[in-house]
């Protein structure tokens, strides 16, 4: 078993090698600074999409699982996925704020140039 100091790599190692199809290309590299415990997360180009999950909800649940253990010894645990050269996961960015109010006024215009009255 890890160190308890380590603990947070080693759990974090446990849960990828488990998701991915390539364990052997693992890697994560553990730091501390002011912020708290950095993991860092390296796996194979293949494997990103496993890692991330559909709209980041794996990626989003193994930090849950982190924190939760980083809580549970008084420390602050982050990880961060580095994305490697060749990955094959695409990453879809979210519509600004802006954009997205310009969209729902386009959609209005539309549905009020639909609104036609008709008698019979």
């Amino acid at each position: 078993m890890a160190k308890d100091d380590e603990f947070d790599k080693e759990f974090l190692e446990y849960i990828i090698k488990g998701i991915v199809d390539k364990p052997d290309a693992v890697e994560v590299k553990r730091s501390i600074d002011e912020m708290g415990v950095l993991l860092e997360l390296t796996v194979d180009p293949e494997d990103m999409g496993k890692i991330i999950g559909k709209d980041g909800q794996t990626a989003k649940a193994i930090r849950i699982l982190l924190r939760i253990l980083g809580a549970k010894n008084d420390a602050r645990v982050n990880m961060k996925i580095i994305e490697p050269e060749g990955s094959t996961h695409t990453r879809k960015e979210a519509p600004r704020a802006s954009e997205e109010a310009s969209e729902e006024a386009s959609e209005e215009k539309k549905d009020e140039d639909l609104d036609v009255d008709v008698k019979l």
